[in-house]
């Protein structure tokens, strides 16, 4: 009787213990690991007018033109297309924006990029970017940067309703307004 009941005790135990999580079963670490910028940026004020999640590619020796091809719609960042949250109606560039989630595209270019608000959210990428579910197009001034931005990132710049949103990578910085 004591076998049978150890024996019943040892398979009960390697039964929960197989439907368990190990440690391998938990992934690397992402390489382009997701972030988020807002505005204000200060983590005490929880009255923000935007944010955006995104992931940060790197350059890694690449140039940008490879990474973030001209003339083609790009993710913004890496894995899935960044997304831009707004808590209140806004001015995005020059255009009238209503409160909401919005998936952000840019299609770099030469000279000024075109930024991309779209309807169409949680896309891998921008394999799936469909042109008539945008919201609106707005152009994002270009400037150069002297230091080398090695790794994507968004941070914003302002006071009150008052930012500007900074797309920086490589030696290239792209500039977009808010206004609440």
């Amino acid at each position: 009787m004591k076998k049978a009941i150890l024996s019943i005790a040892i398979f009960t135990i390697s039964l929960i213990s197989s439907t368990e999580i190990n440690a391998q079963d938990f992934p690397k670490i992402d390489l382009s690991p997701m972030d988020a910028a807002s505005h204000p940026n200060n983590w005490r004020e929880s009255n923000k007018l935007v944010k955006v999640v995104y992931s940060r590619p790197q350059l890694k020796g690449r140039s940008l033109d490879k990474l973030a091809p001209k003339d083609k719609v790009w993710r913004t960042g890496a894995n899935e297309a960044a997304e831009i949250t707004f808590y209140k109606d806004v001015i995005f560039g020059d255009k009238e924006v209503k409160a909401g989630t919005y998936t952000m595209f840019t299609i770099p270019s030469d000279g000024d990029w075109t930024v991309i608000l779209s309807n169409h959210k949680n896309i891998w990428g921008s394999y799936f970017y469909e042109k008539d579910q945008d919201v609106v197009r707005v152009t994002g001034t270009v400037s150069k940067s002297e230091k080398l931005v090695e790794t994507f990132s968004i941070v914003f710049g302002g006071e009150g309703d008052a930012a500007t949103m900074y797309l920086g990578w490589a030696n290239t910085i792209v500039s977009v307004s808010v206004k609440g």
